[in-house]
């Protein structure tokens, strides 16, 4: 069994039991839904409109909008036969009204998840109140709204964008709009810009909802949004999950010592390759903590300074050497960041993509840039606004999800957001093929083995993914794969532009892609012509990542809508992976595999374990985040304070 399968079973657990009753009950609807096909394909576009139109009407005499349903999704299936050329299938249906029942669809990649989200989009535009899709990035925001426009303006549906370069103006046109597309980041810095404006105009200490109603300033100014009313959250389990332990947070001004503290960062950048562990300092290696000794704290006392640090305390100097040590040993460019027009800009583990806008918090963004030779240390500015991405989607009475690969989370969920998530049965049955996992001694010996598996298959002709934990390792196989003559792309955050025309291309014959994270890059890998017969897409996963779903997401790209396809799993007793053990096991077999060179596949198993161990730390770290600002929240309430602004630095 391979180890992406292997967790096969704890994912159905899942969505046995009352998922199923659930599912089998939305079922009976869908007939509902076909009963409408025969009369609304007779209509003319005038006829559509004023159908939909009268829906409007309808729900907003306060009919139910579950008695609607039938007849508005039937309304939706119609208009994209006719805009799209694109009919939805019945579990396009299925998942369009676990949607709009306060659920997140699990939906395999290539099912179609864009055209499924114009259902309960459409459903809860009717309201007018605003329904809003959040996704990943403002390329897919802009795609995907572009491509379902001609559908939703058929049914006389207004359609938004908003994206991260536009101004006021644009923005609040793009929120009166029916239907408003874009990214979860974008919409919850426009929650805090509109709060931090409403206190300008004097009304700060008023409920935020009410605030929306048309206050506007001395300026004319006016917030953008409107009171928040449905959202339907695009790859829910990266949004909701994985970005949810970083804040957003809007600065506010640096002070005279925050500039300071610049001196501070570089100063500690120079000096802490002088730091030696367990002599200057203690790592702990479960909670990634440097805490210096009593001969590190020595040393640093001895360490000339700068003129502008004199009037800095001893204490805050120690943690300035902390944090650039740890920056030292756990942050590496081309992994965890890169440096692009001089600025840090952090990589997303998760989707391998450029995390634009986001910083490390607690000093370290800073550290990392004073470690680098190219890069101007920003000053740590203190927070005007800040809220967390829990907090932000519970402001939404209707809340619901899509994701290739959210069972794996629905505990955590259905804990902290009350949404169930829901396994969406397959258009057709998937084929996908599963390869024997490979696991060798060395990372050296690893490479070679892809290299020649790649060699092998690209010789059949058939399309080959191979999928890299980090920007580093894809370049690392793209030297070898061109040493071996062998054409290639490579798509990682250093390739951003070209991202979609590479991920399009490479199901075609002959063609090797090279990919960091899969997650979130919302474009479908379809075959080409003649690659059906040969067997479809293979998939290579070079290593595992800290979180299954992750895993999913590559494996999810070969066998899609029951076309053939395989993959394989290559790891190394090297592997990163092998620390979610501990770093004592992790040593041992990191020196086991290097002093016994060879194939040791038994042992794939220790992969798995060490992944369960890293996404319950990982679960826990969420938790207590989560508790936190529940805490702060109650606190700042009890006094009276606004717990979106008045928030510490």
């Amino acid at each position: 069994m391979s180890i992406v399968d292997s967790l096969r079973s704890s994912w159905q657990s899942v969505s046995s039991g009352v998922a199923r009753r659930q599912l089998a009950r939305w079922q009976s609807i869908i007939p509902k839904v076909a009963s409408y096909e025969e009369e609304l394909q007779k209509l003319n576009a005038y006829d559509m409109r004023k159908r939909s139109l009268s829906l409007r009407y309808r729900l907003k005499s306060h009919e139910p909008a579950e008695r609607l349903l039938p007849e508005a999704f039937a309304l939706v299936r119609e208009a994209g036969r006719r805009t799209l050329n694109m009919r939805h299938f019945d579990v396009q249906i299925l998942g369009g009204i676990a949607m709009h029942n306060r659920s997140i669809a699990e939906m395999q990649t290539g099912e179609g998840k864009t055209l499924t989200a114009t259902l309960p989009l459409y459903l809860a535009a009717l309201e007018g109140k605003g329904a809003h899709l959040a996704t990943v990035n403002d390329y897919l925001a802009r795609r995907d709204a572009e491509w379902m426009k001609p559908l939703y303006e058929s049914l006389g549906i207004t359609v938004g964008i908003v994206e991260t370069q536009m101004n006021q103006n644009q923005r609040r046109k793009a929120y009166q709009c029916d239907i408003t597309y874009g990214t979860a980041k974008e919409f919850g810095f426009d929650f805090l810009r509109d709060r931090l404006l409403l206190r300008r105009i004097g009304e700060g200490q008023t409920d935020f909802l009410g605030g929306m109603l048309g206050m506007v300033s001395e300026g004319g100014e006016r917030p953008v949004q409107r009171t928040p009313y449905f959202v339907l959250v695009d790859e829910a389990d990266s949004i909701l999950i994985d970005e949810a332990r970083t804040p957003l947070i809007i600065s506010a001004l640096p002070s005279e010592a925050q500039l300071i503290a610049v001196e501070c960062y570089k100063w500690a950048a120079g000096v802490a390759s002088q730091f030696i562990e367990d002599e200057h300092y203690d790592y702990d290696h479960e909670r990634k903590s440097i805490e210096l000794t009593a001969e590190g704290r020595r040393l640093v006392r001895n360490l000339p300074k700068p003129d502008q640090m004199h009037a800095v305390g001893m204490f805050s100097i120690y943690e300035y050497i902390e944090r650039a040590v740890k920056v030292n040993r756990e942050f590496f460019r081309d992994r965890q960041y890169v440096v692009r027009e001089g600025e840090v800009v952090i990589v997303d583990e998760f989707t391998g993509r450029a995390a634009e806008g986001r910083k490390w918090r607690a000093g370290l963004h800073q550290a990392v840039e004073a470690a680098q030779d190219d890069v101007e240390v920003t000053a740590e500015a203190g927070q005007a606004a800040r809220v967390t991405v829990q907090d932000y989607f519970h402001l939404y009475p209707h809340l619901a999800g899509m994701t290739g690969t959210g069972i794996t989370s629905a505990g955590e969920l259905k804990k902290i957001y009350k949404l169930r998530v829901v396994q969406i049965p397959t258009n057709r049955p998937a084929i996908r093929q599963r390869l024997e996992d490979r696991v060798f001694g060395t990372e050296e010996e690893k490479w070679h083995a892809i290299v020649d598996e790649v060699a092998e298959v690209h010789a059949t002709g058939r399309p080959v993914l191979i999928g890299t934990r980090t920007i580093d390792k894809s370049e690392i196989i793209s030297r070898m794969l061109k040493q071996r003559g062998i054409e290639h792309e490579v798509l990682n955050a250093n390739h951003i532009e070209e991202e979609a025309e590479i991920v399009a291309k490479a199901g075609r014959q002959g063609r090797v892609t090279v990919s960091t994270n899969m997650a979130g890059r919302g474009t479908d890998i379809k075959l080409g012509e003649g690659v059906h017969e040969l067997g479809g897409l293979h998939v290579i996963m070079t290593e595992m990542h800290d979180s299954a779903r992750i895993d999913r997401q590559l494996v999810g790209r070969c066998g899609r809508q029951g076309d053939p396809g395989c993959y394989r799993v290559y790891l190394a007793l090297e592997d990163e992976l092998l620390l979610g053990l501990g770093p004592d096991k992790a040593k041992y077999y990191h020196e086991y595999g290097r002093d016994n060179p060879g194939r040791y596949d038994e042992l794939a198993k220790l992969f798995v374990k060490a992944q369960r161990k890293l996404e319950k730390r990982h679960f826990l770290d969420r938790k207590v985040l989560m508790y936190h600002e529940k805490e702060r929240k109650k606190l700042q309430l009890q006094m009276g304070q606004d717990p979106y602004l008045d928030t510490p630095g």
